[in-house]
C-alpha cells in the first residue's frame, strides 16, 4: 500500500498585515538613519546640550498605559465583552490624546529653553526626531479614532473577523509607537 502524503496548508499572513509590518520595517529604518546622523553630527562644535522636560518622561506612563489598556481592550473584544471593550478602547483614546497633550507642554518648555528648528543642528535634530515621532503618534490616534467609532455603532455587539482585524492592526501600530518612543527617549536621554 502507497502512502500519499497531504499536502500541508500554507498559512498565510493577512495582507494588511503584512502591510503594516513592513510600513513598521520602513519606520524602523528611518528612525535608525536618523539617529545615526544624530550621533555623526553631535560631534560637530556648535551641538548644545539642553535637559528633557519632565512632561516627556510623564507622557511616558501614558503611552505605556495606553498601549495596555488597548491590549485589554482587543482582549474583551475576542472574549465578546463589548461593554468592557468599549469602555477600554474610549480609555485609550483619552489617554493617547492626554500623551500629545503632555507631549506638547513639553515642547512649550523647550520654546522657552530657545530650542527651535533653526536655532542651531542639535535642536534641528532633536525638533526631527520627535516631530517624526509625532507624526506617527497623530497616525496612530487617527486609527484609534476610527476603532473607536466602529467600535460606538449598535452592531458592534456582533463579533466580526473585520473588526477583530481592524483592532488588532490598531493595537498593532499602537505597541509600535509606544516601543518607538520609548527608543526615541532612552535615546536622547543617554545622549545628554
Amino acid at each position: 500500500m502507497e502512502m500519499v502524503a497531504s499536502p500541508k496548508k500554507i498559512q498565510r499572513i493577512h495582507p494588511k498585515k503584512f502591510a503594516l509590518w513592513m510600513a513598521m520595517l520602513s519606520m524602523i529604518m528611518l528612525f535608525s538613519a536618523l539617529t545615526s546622523a544624530y550621533i555623526v553630527q553631535k560631534a560637530s562644535s556648535d551641538w548644545l546640550q539642553f535637559p528633557l522636560p519632565q512632561q516627556f518622561f510623564y507622557s511616558t506612563a501614558v503611552i505605556l498605559s495606553c498601549s495596555i489598556v488597548l491590549h485589554v481592550a482587543y482582549k474583551a473584544f475576542v472574549d465578546k465583552n463589548y461593554q468592557l471593550y468599549k469602555l477600554l478602547l474610549s480609555l485609550g483614546f483619552g489617554l493617547a490624546v492626554s500623551f500629545v497633550a503632555l507631549q506638547y507642554s513639553g515642547w512649550l518648555i523647550l520654546n522657552e529653553m530657545g530650542v527651535f528648528v533653526y536655532t542651531n543642528q542639535s535642536s534641528s535634530f532633536f525638533v526631527l526626531l520627535v516631530g517624526v515621532h509625532a507624526l506617527h503618534v497623530l497616525g496612530g490616534i487617527a486609527a484609534l479614532l476610527i476603532s473607536w467609532i466602529f467600535a460606538m455603532r449598535k452592531n458592534t455587539m456582533e463579533w466580526s473577523q473585520k473588526g477583530q482585524l481592524r483592532l488588532e492592526l490598531t493595537c498593532t501600530y499602537w505597541h509600535f509607537v509606544d516601543v518607538l518612543w520609548l527608543y526615541l527617549l532612552g535615546f536622547l536621554w543617554l545622549q545628554q
